[in-house]
């Protein structure tokens, strides 16, 4: 049996229990820490209970092929005989087989294939507490299954934290929910040590990791070391942060060795920190105690979160816990992602720790402090709060679910996320206006990558040739292949000219899997893939471009444009990446420069040195934008053309008409764009004089009524009209600035059809225009309420100044003012006017609006002052009385 296997781990104790829950009602939870085994012997004593096969579905593919591993060694087989493993591009299995280790996207692949999964017995979602969006996808469609079609098969939840009541409930329902089986803790105890760093250092995000904090890293590596025996397991957040632990590690003792474990690996690279080392001569215990091996050596592993769970790295002690993650976010706004560095949370803390204790007692030192660890989130944010919901939104429409409604899904998605990914799916013609699936979302779905991707493939099959679509898509989706740089054609050609073998032939195998998904009619078939030559089947020379070849000539994969233009591999990368991402086509903004406008609208930068400087166009297969940062970084493009790029950004094509006002005058000009990128502009000889006006309202609305000529005609209007509205009511018009930019079309509306151009706004009567803004009636009284001019006692016709509505001023010479008991009044003689009175010189000796007064107490001083000043005018006694003048008494002779 299966399950007769020597290995005394704490889950032992509960699989009966585990069993028994299963055999009463198909479902189950099974909590157990790090450490206690769930992974390698559930799947065994399972196994030994049902008929079918057990699928045991694993977040990360390392982990995948490692499980299986480990359960065929306790077995004594290799893998692919009673054990076997799947995931993208790899499979080893047999007739056999009996327990199928897969990673959680291939299990939801396989339950949109055949909901019934015929010949399973048992699911086993292990780390679901882990939130991945396909591990929320499997175990909703394998509770659906269940419960529709499948009764009979067992499904078991396992984790590795104690929030299991959620799982329990989706599994069985909030009435009924699954049973819960517990494991004891790890065996061994791990001891913590908390080792914050000496001084304090920035805190993570969108940027770098803070030197200081590699630096401690590195010294905690050193010292965990020195202190105890055994192995060092380091986590920090991504292979760039490994990659600089690892350099300033080089100085260690040759018998201590550096080896570093991430998901953008070879599967080579991977399995060499997980192979156990070989023990001391003539003693069998030496690497399961942590001591040194044959040689006397110690090893490093430097490692992403990768190594949290279902892993075992032989002969670890010590676990160095930087206390950082890197977790996807996605700008749903500019479509774009990036990674972000955030604290651990507490329950990710606890899974690192126990590394420390899976084979010995062992040692965390946390390079925080304790405070600082109560502060942390206790449980790490869910995929589907953050993440691209393309492909998920894809696989629900697929399984009949477009909102989800109903599935057993432990976080609803987020409506925002949703609605994005609806939208393209939309538009790639994958789901119609409801939401559900269409006949070319079944094809895209069948591709099994993302949706963009997919489309991509089908679209560019016709185009390129399917094999060299399948090519170019391989390599985007199998992104641990591309290879070091930025150029996204000379990896495809590396690849093919198989310099890494180990990627090449993972590469081969996916270029396999998407070439099979193609409809049989697809373009380029029969011409033999260059995935499989390992060769192109013409060597393009090393500008990356090939000659174009005549109408019906043959070539590898059917590399054409329209059925006889044929593309060079840059061209035909290009546009398979326009066609999956129309809006990361790119142009530089510069010539020779490394900043470019996408098509989105977003800018975007190249990394300092890479060869695709100075391009005229790229297109962007892969590109991030950290919170905040004023653009994008590119990471993976390619070259193309302005004619392959408008190729693939069709639906992003468009000409348009604009008239409108830009900078300081009326644009009138035809624009070709792609996306938010111009093409071509060319002047409008005839604009629509409407469109014309509009944009002369825009550009007066924008820079204000001095583009008028408010000659003092204009403003003494204004002025008056202002005064009006103080003094008599809201029946005035207002005549503020922004009232009259506001009514700008009643009261320039004639001129504005005629104008063409700024200059003929300065050539506006403004004071015509104003008069538009009185009802006739107000009109006939603006003489009479607001007369332009008063007539004093002289005769005289003096203008009156209306600058202040609140005063409006009369500036008269004092002597013509004679006669006058009382100033003059306005408005209907509701305000009285404001007089400055003047001296024969012309100024001010009295501000009065009481009259009568002035004469009774100011004039006598002012008589008294001036009459000797200026004795050729008169002075009289009663001013009120006397007869006015404009002139002085004559000399005598």
């Amino acid at each position: 049996m299966l399950s007769d296997v020597r290995l005394d781990l704490p889950v032992r104790a509960v699989l009966p229990a585990t069993v028994a829950a299963l055999r009463a009602g198909g479902a189950a939870v099974l909590v157990a820490p790090p450490g206690t085994g769930k992974t390698t012997l559930a799947p065994l004593a399972v196994a030994d209970e049902v008929d079918g096969r057990v699928l045991i579905a694993q977040p990360r593919r390392v982990a995948a092929r490692a499980a299986a591993r480990r359960m065929a060694d306790l077995l004594g087989e290799r893998v692919g005989g009673r054990i076997g493993y799947a995931v993208r591009g790899e499979r080893r299995v047999g007739p056999d087989t009996r327990v199928e280790v897969v990673t959680t996207g291939l299990l939801v692949r396989r339950l949109q294939h055949d909901p019934e999964l015929p010949g399973t017995g048992a699911v086993l979602l292990d780390e679901c507490h882990e939130r991945q969006l396909d591990a929320d996808l499997a175990l909703a469609f394998a509770v659906e299954a269940r419960g529709a079609l499948r009764p009979d098969l067992w499904l078991l939840a396992m984790s590795a934290t104690p929030q299991a009541d959620r799982f329990a409930a989706l599994l069985g329902g909030a009435a009924t929910p699954a049973p819960i089986v517990r494991a004891e803790a790890a065996l061994h105890p791990v001891t913590r040590i908390w080792a914050p760093p000496p001084r304090p250092v920035l805190a993570p995000g969108a940027g770098p990791v803070d030197r200081a904090l590699l630096d401690h890293v590195a010294a905690t590596v050193r010292r965990a070391l020195r202190e105890h025996e055994g192995d060092v397991l380091a986590f920090l957040p991504g292979a760039g942060e490994i990659a600089a632990v690892a350099r300033r590690l080089a100085d260690l003792p040759e018998t201590v060795e550096v080896l570093t474990l991430h998901g953008r690996q070879r599967a080579a690279e991977q399995d060499a920190a997980l192979r156990p080392r070989p023990s001391r001569p003539g003693r069998s215990d030496g690497a399961a105690r942590g001591g040194p091996d044959a040689a006397g050596n110690r090893r490093v592993v430097l490692a992403t979160a990768v190594a949290e769970s279902s892993l075992t790295v032989p002969g670890v002690r010590m676990v160095v816990d930087a206390g950082l993650s890197r977790v996807a976010r996605m700008d749903l706004a500019r479509g774009l992602g990036a990674l972000v560095t955030v604290p651990v949370s507490r329950a990710a803390a606890t899974q690192r720790a126990g590394r420390a204790g899976r084979e010995a007692p062992g040692y965390v030192y946390r390079c925080w402090s304790a405070a600082i660890h109560e502060r942390l989130p206790a449980q790490p944010e869910p995929e589907i709060a953050t993440a691209d919901l393309t492909g998920f939104a894809l696989d629900l429409a697929a399984w009949g679910r477009p909102d989800g409604t109903g599935l057993a899904l432990p976080d609803p998605p987020p409506t925002a996320g949703m609605t994005v990914a609806r939208d393209t799916l939309t538009t790639l013609g994958a789901v119609d206006a409801a939401g559900r699936i269409t006949g070319r979302g079944r094809a895209i779905a069948a591709a099994g990558a993302h949706p963009r991707l997919a489309r991509a493939l089908l679209d560019g099959a016709d185009r390129v040739g399917a094999d060299r679509a399948a090519e170019v898509v391989a390599l985007l989706a199998e992104d641990t292949v591309a290879g070091p740089g930025d150029d996204l054609t000379a990896a495809w050609r590396r690849l093919r000219d198989g310099v890494d073998p180990a990627a090449t032939a993972r590469w081969r195998s996916e270029v396999r899997r998407l070439r099979a998904s193609l409809p049989a009619a697809t373009g380029g078939t029969g011409a033999r893939s260059t995935a499989d030559t390992g060769r192109d089947a013409e060597q393009p020379d090393r500008g990356g471009t090939r000659p174009a070849r005549p109408p019906g000539s043959a070539g590898a994969g059917g590399q054409r444009r329209s059925g006889s233009q044929w593309l060079p591999d840059d061209l035909a990368a290009g546009l398979l990446v326009g066609l999956a991402h129309p809006e990361r086509l790119a142009r530089v903004r510069r010539p020779g420069g490394s900043s470019y406008l996408m098509t989105g609208g977003t800018e975007a930068e190249l990394t300092p040195g890479s060869g695709l400087a100075g391009s005229q166009w790229l297109a962007v297969a892969v590109a991030d934008r950290s919170p905040g940062a004023p653009s994008a970084r590119i990471r993976l493009a390619t070259a193309l053309d302005e004619a392959t790029a408008r190729e693939a950004g069709g639906p992003l094509l468009r000409t348009e008409r604009e008239v409108g006002w830009s900078g300081a005058d009326v644009v009138a000009r035809e624009v070709v764009r792609l996306g938010a990128v111009e093409l071509v502009e060319r002047p409008l000889t005839r604009p629509d004089p409407a469109e014309v006006g509009e944009a002369l309202l825009t550009g007066l609305r924008r820079t204000g009524l001095g583009l008028l000529d408010w000659t003092p005609a204009a403003r003494a209007l204004r002025e008056r009209l202002a005064f009006c509205r103080h003094a008599l009511g809201d029946e005035w018009p207002d005549v503020d600035d922004a009232a009259l930019l506001a009514a700008a079309p009643v009261w320039l509306g004639p001129e504005l059809a005629r104008a063409r151009r700024r200059a003929d706004l300065a050539r506006v009567d403004v004071a015509a225009a104003l008069r538009r803004l009185l009802p006739w009636a107000l009109a006939a009284r603006l003489d009479e309420v607001a007369p332009e001019r008063l007539t004093v006692p002289t005769g005289s016709r003096i203008r009156v100044d209306y600058a202040d509505p609140a005063a409006p001023v009369l500036a008269v010479k004092l002597q013509e003012t004679f006669g006058w008991r009382d100033a003059p009044r306005i408005a209907g003689g509701r305000v009285p006017v404001l007089l400055h009175l003047l001296s024969p010189a012309g100024r001010p000796v009295a501000v009065t609006a009481d009259l009568a007064s002035f004469w009774r107490v100011g004039y006598p001083q002012v008589r008294a002052e001036l009459r000797g000043r200026y004795p050729r005018h008169p002075w009289p006694e009663d001013p009120s009385t006397a007869t006015p003048t404009r002139h002085a008494t004559p000399r005598r002779r």
